[in-house]
């Protein structure tokens, strides 16, 4: 792009100098350029050719936003150029999709779907008045957040070129004449010179969408010749003080300069000051402080994000030429052996992704107050640490984080794979470098900034290599943070901590063979064998993408450029289906299910002694990627009407009581055994805190309870408490009954499930078979009962064969995984329905529903009998939305049948749930509620069936 205009003088000028931490709000010294701007379109890209900032651009855009905030830009179509993978492309072409591609009715359901789309090129001009009193002065330009390639020009003068993803573009105009200029910027959102990877956060359409455009603060800055270009901070807690550098530009080489700094604490006191007075020799100057803080220091942290205010004066002959006010903490984030600590004591970090998912702008927001509404939501649901996946936010986000007390770990902008590749010498290797100093520079400064990293799940020839150089460099730079390579991998040794997808309970691929589709329900696995191999910190990976049915009444929230037309698509096949009543219903059940899922993988990872901590995806929901609805909160931050922030943070928390079951479904001759432990990671040592336990019955009366010895409870996981050891011999009925323990009050709570042991199944008058035999079609022809119970993997491909069901919900999406199992969201009953007397349940999937789910078969109903309802439903992927169950009763000529997708005849006696829900259904079958309605053919039965 014209690098050929650059010459060495015009790159040095145009260096993005870092944020200037200086009031940019209405001073004499700070022009606010937001408002109009004249506005042209370059789809040629023939406007540096053509000379566009030599004369006036033709239409009229709003600054700070984007084309798409001001609706400009083209249609969607089938021909717009997205920015990110379509890994299922049927929309494209599949029949069913044909209306949503017609010119003015497109709707897409990969993403959300922006009101209007442009790449390339854009013009932005307005014309400036510098004041008399700047005359002398050096001119900066301070764009907050550009995307992407930006050029200056100040009337015919080109300034240069800058293209941070994650970092204010700040132009140095240099002395430029009092009165009036024409300034001109292109900002150009194509992917070219740099390939960070189309599937990046910082660009991609899956999230924020590739918008062009200038965000936030658009601000002209006078300066002294003679400037503070950076002030960083180095705190050390051990010596209670901070270590300040300088770097100063000189504009007169021979007047004597000095540096005076000032700490203020939260209460505004005066805690330190030191004065400073430099050699003016050199056209920059290095310089560097010690300032104490004494011994009365304020740490900061997640319970006390206490905060300081630097301030810096330049002067220079007794008169202030510059100024700096800088925000910091005293802190250390640091790791001791496999933990991580904060401040000498462990720490675990609980967090989630941030994808930049912002659907009212597309951009993020520039505002502390919007982060700070998010970043209170995080904290409510127990997380203390937010990883920003494959792009860097505005510096708000890092002040909201610091008042806070949130861990942050950012990243270069980048994720290098599906198509994009490090370490192999493209201009990408560069920019990460220079990402990662611009990020530094500008943020670094903020407590919250705790860890950084080059950005997601590398690919390339060398990218090993490459990120280890790269952990290295900065480890020896800057010791304020943490450093590794990628999110995901590579691990080496080098690092400060590791980012790996093992330690989770369902890895990508796994399918139906993961640790919670394959492995009966228990509590009592842990990631120590994964771990034990390294030496330092392990954070699990984006544990969790457990889904949920879509909110359809989310829509309408959808007011600014974002719109979910995906959910459009996904609400007429449901109701195009005969099934739109059940939208609330698969929303609550499926939700419910979801946070049982998050519950196990949460647990799984405080279990874990020594364990780093986990980064959820996430907490709230993926809006790209073919849809991934992984949130227990949607992309406003909002809950969903199932789980609440007291429930999660049950499981999810600072300290958190933990329970191993060896299993969770048990019968009455058993002896109920349970190991107690908890995660502590409060600020301090518990001491002497009640323990205590009870188990609650359904209707939550107390059926059993205890007290542990009380002793101290250090911070750390794996911490033994005790054992329950509880006789269920008196338990005569079917229950779900519920543990909960309690730790210095903090609770926690456990559904299991006790049955008699051996119930006496009555099969006077009912046959049980696995094929509809000639025995079978007697008995119903005579009027008699059956219950069919049909073979796993039995069902006709047609009639739900190839329906996936596992007992999770679906893990990211089927559009993405390539219809990875499972395809299901659990079940759907209703608990007061007669079927269900002799087997408690809720009206969604819980661990007793373990067992026969995989050993079950999801029947596609209308394909039996349109509008067949059953007694059990299966929630089905929200793309084909099809009718789905697992157990239906019907009217066969003169007999009544019960078919049940279930296996309730194969080692039945080994599998106490599944054998309690056959002994209910088969009561159900004596009682006078048995009597179906449907009418089916014993042909059309018979024909569902290998």
């Amino acid at each position: 792009m014209f690098l050929f205009l650059l010459t060495p003088v015009l790159r040095f000028l145009a260096q993005n100098q870092g944020i200037n931490h200086r009031n940019l709000d209405g001073n004499s010294n700070t022009i606010s350029l937001a408002g109009k701007w004249a506005f042209e379109v370059d789809s040629l890209d023939a406007g540096v050719t053509e000379k566009w900032y030599n004369r006036p651009l033709k239409d009229i855009i709003s600054l700070p936003g984007s084309m798409t905030t001001n609706g400009k830009g083209k249609d969607i179509s089938i021909t717009t150029p997205w920015t990110g993978s379509i890994i299922d492309s049927g929309w494209f072409y599949k029949p069913e999709y044909k209306k949503y591609r017609a010119p003015g009715h497109v709707k897409v359901p990969f993403w959300l779907q922006p009101v209007k789309y442009y790449k390339g090129p854009a013009w932005y001009q307005k014309e400036i008045l510098i004041p008399a009193g700047w005359a002398g002065n050096t001119i900066k330009l301070f764009l907050e957040r550009c995307h992407w390639y930006t050029d200056v020009w100040i009337d015919n003068k080109y300034i240069g070129e800058l293209n941070s993803l994650g970092t204010p573009d700040i132009f140095n105009l240099g002395s430029v004449t009092p009165g009036k200029h024409r300034l001109t910027i292109r900002v150009d959102n194509g992917v070219q010179q740099v390939d960070v990877g189309q599937n990046s956060h910082s660009i991609s359409d899956h999230t924020q969408g590739n918008w062009n455009g200038i965000a936030g603060k658009i601000v002209l800055q006078a300066l002294h010749k003679t400037y503070l270009e950076d002030v960083q901070v180095f705190s050390d807690i051990r010596r209670q003080s901070a270590a300040l550098k300088f770097n100063i530009v000189s504009g007169s080489k021979s007047l004597p300069l000095r540096v005076a700094c000032e700490v203020y604490d939260n209460e505004e006191r005066i805690v330190a000051r030191k004065n400073l007075d430099l050699k003016n020799d050199s056209a920059v100057i290095h310089a560097g402080v010690d300032i104490l803080i004494g011994k009365h220091v304020k740490l900061w942290d997640e319970f006390h994000p206490n905060l300081y205010r630097l301030r810096v004066l330049l002067s220079s002959k007794g008169s202030v030429v510059d100024s700096r006010e800088i925000t910091f903490g005293m802190r250390e984030f640091a790791t001791n052996n496999t933990q991580f600590t904060i401040n000498g004591r462990l720490t675990f970090l609980r967090g989630t992704l941030d994808c930049a998912a912002y659907p009212i702008t597309g951009y993020p927001p520039t505002d502390v107050a919007a982060w700070s509404k998010i970043f209170r939501q995080c904290k409510s649901f127990g997380l203390n640490h937010i990883r920003f996946h494959s792009w860097c936010p505005p510096e708000a986000a890092f002040t909201a984080a610091d008042q806070a007390g949130l861990y942050l770990q950012i990243e270069c902008s980048s994720w290098a794979n599906q198509g994009a590749t490090i370490g192999d010498g493209k201009p990408l290797d560069k920019f990460i470098y220079q990402e990662s100093e611009r990020i530094v520079k500008a943020f670094g400064n903020h407590p919250s900034f705790c860890m950084l990293l080059y950005g997601n799940e590398p690919d390339g020839p060398k990218f090993t290599q490459y990120l280890t150089d790269f952990v290295k460099y900065w480890k020896g730079k800057d010791s304020r943070r943490l450093y590794t390579t990628g999110a995901g991998w590579p691990i080496i040794a080098g690092a400060d901590y590791n980012s790996s997808p093992d330690p989770r309970i369902q890895a990508w691929g796994s399918g139906l063979n993961s640790i919670i589709n394959a492995q009966p329900p228990g509590t009592d696995y842990d990631w120590h064998a994964i771990i034990a191999k390294w030496n330092h910190p392990t954070v699990s990976h984006e544990i969790g993408q457990w889904c949920v049915y879509p909110d359809f009444s989310e829509i309408q929230k959808y007011k600014g450029v974002l719109q979910a037309k995906n959910f459009e698509i996904f609400q007429d096949q449901l109701q195009q289906n005969g099934l739109g009543q059940y939208a609330k219903g698969f929303l609550y059940n499926s939700g419910r299910l979801q946070s049982l899922c998050y519950k196990a993988d949460i647990e799984a990872a405080l279990r874990t002694p020594g364990f780093g901590g986990f980064q959820l995806l996430g907490l709230n929901d993926f809006p790209g990627q073919g849809t991934a609805l992984v949130g227990v909160v949607n992309p406003f931050w909002e809950t969903k009407g199932y789980i609440n922030a007291d429930e999660y943070r049950q499981f999810c928390n600072a300290v958190v009581p933990l329970a191993r079951f060896s299993k969770m479904i048990w019968e009455s001759n058993e002896i109920l055994r349970i190991s107690v432990e908890v995660a502590q990671f409060s600020e301090s040592v518990i001491r002497k805190p009640d323990l205590k336990w009870r188990i609650l019955s359904s209707d939550k009366k107390i059926m059993f309870q205890g007290t542990f010895p009380g002793k101290d409870v250090p911070n750390g996981n794996g911490i033994k408490i005790a054992e329950i050891s509880q006789n269920l011999s008196g338990i005569m009925k079917p229950c779900k009954l519920t543990l909960e323990v309690n730790v210095a009050g903090y609770k926690n709570t456990w559904d299991f499930f006790v049955y008699p042991h051996l119930e006496t199944t009555n099969l006077q008058d009912i046959l049980v078979t696995q094929t509809l035999d000639k025995k079978a079609e007697d008995v119903l022809l005579h009027g008699g009962k059956v219950l069919w119970s049909l073979k796993k993997g039995s069902l006709k491909k047609e009639f739900g064969g190839e329906v996936q069901i596992g007992f999770s919900s679906i893990f990211w999406n089927t559009a993405w995984t390539g219809g990875q199992a499972p395809h299901t969201l659990g079940i759907m009953c209703d608990p007061a329905h007669p079927a269900f007397r002799d087997f408690p349940t809720q009206s969604y999937s819980n661990w007793q529903w373990w067992d026969a789910i995989v050993h079950s078969n999801a029947i596609e109903l209308d394909k039996v009998k349109s509008g067949l309802k059953p007694i059990v439903r299966v929630i089905d992927d929200w793309v084909t939305a099809r009718s789905l169950g697992l157990v239906f009763e019907a009217r066969v000529g003169n007999g009544q049948l019960i078919v049940s997708g279930i296996d309730l005849v194969s080692e039945i006696d080994k599998r106490p749930s599944s054998r309690q829900l056959k002994y209910s259904l088969i009561n159900y079958m004596h009682g006078t509620a048995f009597d179906p309605k449907a009418q089916i053919s014993i042909e059309n039965l018979k024909s569902i069936t290998n």
